[in-house]
């Protein structure tokens, strides 16, 4: 299964939520992970840009869509970015047939 970058940021009110009565949300998206056949890995609060980090593990895309949609459509969230992740030999992979694609940058 592939491993997904997960990045959010609370609503003002959620965080005004948070801040009167401070909660590990850590299980809620274990859970919300487990029900989409997942596996949640890390997570993180930060600082920044995204409240939260997360990386799971997703059974495809349409998982990891369903997965943003069901908490944006909680209203807590105001952004809910999902990008998927590569494996290094993966990576490679990719590097491999890029080589072999022939492409001529213009003036080139």
């Amino acid at each position: 299964m592939p491993d997904y970058l997960l990045q959010l940021s609370y609503a003002p009110e959620a965080v005004a939520t948070l801040v009167a009565n401070p909660q590990n949300r850590e299980e809620v998206a274990r859970s919300l992970i487990e029900k989409v056949g997942g596996k949640l890995k890390g997570y993180w609060f930060a600082l920044g840009d995204y409240d939260v980090v997360e990386i799971a593990t997703l059974p495809d895309d349409e998982s990891a869509v369903a997965l943003s949609m069901a908490v944006m459509a909680g209203g807590a969230v105001k952004s809910f970015k999902t990008t998927p992740l590569l494996s290094m030999s993966e990576s490679i992979e990719a590097m491999k047939k890029a080589s072999g694609l022939g492409y001529k940058p213009p003036g080139k």
